[in-house]
């Protein structure tokens, strides 16, 4: 296994961190990012017992915070670019009869629009490194074929989820000349916080997988990752196909 630099967004809880926790055990250098590094004790506990880990302040709805990490990190490859960051939205305002413009907007600013802001703005540093992956973490929702019947679910999580997949799909086209592999992973069912609020939220009854096992997977996808295979769908953790 090659010595990798890898650049994970979101990475104070969940899904994140764990790929913070997995890439460093392994030996590899992880520069961790996260909205607010004052609270993410976890983080910074792992920072402080792995000296690959360094942990960066980034907002990635903001144009200012992204463009601050992308001049801090200017010449620096980046074999591995992780869009984790994302949000489910307040359940109760995607509903039916209760759906709201500026709510729509704030779900798909962070879970769209951001994995584009943070991959256009570090595009250099990943052409310059060995790896030359750009993922983003997304969901079985946004595949129109699975969930696209789906009754009562998160209006906006769905959409972004799709437009997410469709971003990384455009990105991946402009980048295969590069050599660039642009993927969408799915994580599948984690038992994570956002899981969490999502059964809260619409009486889910099913039961997510420890987060590591998700993650472990997810990384032997990204290992075995080139640009032919980033374009055929969603890649689940276990290897299986998702249709778009």
């Amino acid at each position: 296994m090659t010595h990798s630099t890898v650049l994970v967004t979101g990475s104070d809880r969940g899904l994140g961190l764990e790929f913070v926790r997995q890439y460093a055990e392994r030996g590899d250098d992880v520069i961790a990012t996260c909205r607010s590094p004052d609270k993410a004790g976890e983080l910074r506990a792992l920072a402080a017992a792995r000296p690959g880990v360094s942990v960066e302040k980034l907002d990635v709805t903001s144009d200012d915070e992204v463009q601050a990490l992308a001049s801090k990190y200017f010449g620096r490859p980046l074999d591995i670019l992780i869009n984790n960051a994302g949000v489910l939205g307040a359940p109760g305002e995607q509903s039916l009869g209760q759906l709201k413009r500026h709510h729509f907007h704030d779900v798909m600013d962070v879970n769209a629009f951001a994995a584009l802001a943070v991959s256009q703005a570090l595009r250099a540093n990943v052409l310059a490194g060995a790896g030359k992956k750009i993922v983003a973490v997304t969901s079985g929702l946004g595949s129109i074929t699975v969930a696209g019947g789906m009754a009562k679910g998160p209006y906006y999580y769905r959409m972004s989820k799709a437009a997410l997949n469709m971003g990384m799909q455009a990105l991946g086209a402009d980048l295969r000349a590069d050599g660039v592999a642009v993927a969408v992973l799915s994580p599948g069912t984690a038992d994570t916080a956002m899981f969490a609020a999502y059964r809260e939220g619409y009486a889910a009854s099913h039961s997510g997988q420890p987060p590591a096992v998700a993650v472990a997977g997810l990384i032997r996808v990204i290992d075995e990752l080139d640009p032919a295979k980033a374009a055929q769908g969603i890649l689940r953790y276990d290897g299986t196909l998702v249709p778009w």
